[in-house]
């Protein structure tokens, strides 16, 4: 268009009242977010429920790149333990078809082993879970789905563990939907690495036989006591002072743990 008609749109567009926008020159375009390396594991073995729960809601995510690596066999209660010398892996597939690495060994296993083995790049964040049964106060130091988020964090990465409360059927994708939001609210700070890998975050939601699960709080663990085997989601306690008191009151738990 030449120059002086251009000059005679414009007026008359300001004359009508529109408004008109410059871009400035050599402006750069808005940028798509950066792709977040996630590496998935658990305790219950690579084939359970509650991991395939998990990555089907991970690749829901814009832009996410997920490997799997995890115990090719049930390895609850073995905490952040290693085995001295861990059989060759294979490669198999969750549930749901995704690829998947079994590892012989503890969760543990499989986090250094996917670290020193599989991944070309670190990945931006570890996500441990979805445990069946919830992890919380006195039993942190046997779990395995703990365990592998606190060995991530030694090694320099930042890591979430997610344990969904026992039920007749887990309510996993109750579990699922509160760490992929997890995930979404730390993702720029993870991609820049600025998520401090000195403690983890440790997840546990509540699978609710009636009412529904309260909201989210984060509180401490409880040092010592006692873990009961439900919650009650339709109790009216406010103000929690721990994960187990919170959890047993329907609320989902988030607590952050040192890796020392």
């Amino acid at each position: 268009m030449p120059r002086r008609l251009l000059l005679l749109v414009c007026a008359g567009a300001l004359a009508a009242g529109a408004v008109v926008r410059t871009v400035p020159a050599g402006a750069a375009p808005e940028r798509a977010p950066a792709t977040l390396r996630v590496l998935v594991t658990n305790d219950d073995g690579v084939a359970a429920l509650g991991i395939d729960t998990l990555v089907e809601a991970l690749r829901e995510l814009p832009r996410v790149k997920i490997t799997v690596v995890a115990p090719a066999e049930n390895q609850s209660g073995k905490g952040d333990t290693t085995t001295p010398s861990v059989p060759a892996a294979t490669e198999t597939t969750t549930a749901s078809g995704y690829p998947a690495t079994a590892v012989p060994g503890t969760p543990a296993d499989s986090v250094l082993y996917a670290l020193d083995e599989v991944v070309a790049k670190p990945p931006h964040v570890v996500v441990s879970g979805i445990n069946e049964g919830q992890n919380l106060g006195p039993a942190l130091e046997i779990s395995g789905t703990v365990g592998a988020a606190l060995t991530a964090a030694r090694e320099g990465v930042p890591a979430l563990a997610v344990s969904q409360g026992l039920g007749d059927e887990p309510d996993y994708p109750e579990g699922a939907e509160l760490a992929i939001d997890w995930v979404k609210e730390h993702r720029k700070r993870l991609v820049r690495g600025s998520v401090d890998a000195d403690e983890i975050a440790n997840l546990n939601v509540p699978t609710c036989t009636t009412g529904e699960v309260r909201g989210l709080v984060e509180v401490p663990p409880m040092p010592t006591g006692e873990l009961l085997p439900a919650s009650n989601c339709e109790s009216t306690l406010e103000d929690p002072p721990d994960d187990v008191v919170a959890f047993s009151n329907g609320f989902a738990t988030l607590s952050e743990i040192r890796t020392n």
